[in-house]
């Protein structure tokens, strides 16, 4: 097995909005804002070369938006998605397993793009199974009020009408090595893959953890749709983290690509930060 970060882009996102309750004072010393009070953020994807399955966790924002659209997020960077996989040698035609953390636009954005003419949507990855699960996807093509803004239809049906679409069945043995933990705070249905890399496990943290500035119990993001349900599930995740010595994959912290952590006497907190090349 092989794996490899693939930066798709940064964008900004309103630094309250990020940290919900928790004051400017507090999340500005891990995350400072601009004069809007915006943050820059990551969309950092995993890619995974086991046997012939190369799999793509997530794919970003995508390009195939309107300026009216994008112009809310400020993206920038030099990276994108096709330059950071031809980097390490591969290109999106050669991706066999797209895997979907959930739909909201900034994970899954990058899944479908336009045809020649832009009369179309097509697959990005015409190779590739893309995956989900059931009780997500319906959350998702019936959205509540609160998330409508973030499922985009043309991010996420034509997966369906192009025959590409997988539903998981389980959270265990989705690939080799590879299961995935179910948590329903931040959106329903949200999967949270763990890969047995050597003899560590190597977690994909999506939105359950979206960046080290994270890790304290109260700092939940008021996308959130159910916080206090976050808070239990980040705090049982985050126990099991420290006992466990998990490797834990950052997709939108700026600052930090992997991160470990370890219990204090104020609870878990941030030990070590490094690059998954690092650690691999």
């Amino acid at each position: 097995m092989q794996l490899y970060t693939i930066d798709t882009g940064f964008f900004k996102l309103d630094g309250g909005a990020m940290f919900g309750v928790v004051p400017k004072a507090l999340w500005s010393r891990t995350n400072p804002a601009d004069d809007n009070n915006l943050c820059s953020w990551a969309m950092r994807s995993l890619l995974i070369l086991d046997g012939d399955r190369l799999i793509l966790i997530d794919n970003g924002i995508g390009d195939k938006q309107d300026d009216k659209f994008l112009r809310h997020y400020y993206l920038h960077g030099e990276v994108s998605l096709h330059s950071s996989l031809a980097r390490h040698g591969f290109s999106v035609d050669d991706v066999t397993d797209v895997f979907l953390t959930h739909l909201h636009f900034d994970h899954c954005g990058g899944s479908v793009k336009w045809n020649e003419d832009r009369s179309r949507f097509k697959m990005t990855f015409k190779n590739a199974k893309y995956w989900s699960n059931a009780d997500h996807w319906q959350w998702a093509v019936q959205p509540n009020v609160r998330e409508k803004a973030s499922f985009l239809r043309e991010n996420i049906l034509p997966i369906q009408e192009s025959g590409h679409l997988n539903f998981v069945e389980s959270d265990k043995n989705i690939f080799n090595d590879f299961d995935a933990l179910f948590v329903h705070g931040h959106t329903e249905a949200q999967m949270i893959p763990h890969i047995t890399y050597k003899d560590k496990t190597i977690v994909f943290a999506a939105d359950l953890l979206p960046s080290t500035g994270h890790i304290p119990l109260p700092y939940v993001m008021g996308y959130d749709t159910r916080p206090l349900l976050t808070l239990t599930e980040k705090e049982k995740f985050l126990r099991k983290a420290v006992e466990e010595e998990y490797i834990i994959f950052l997709q939108h912290d700026y600052y930090n690509e992997c991160c470990t952590v370890e219990q204090t006497d104020r609870g878990v907190r941030l030990k070590d930060t490094f690059k998954l090349s690092d650690f691999l």
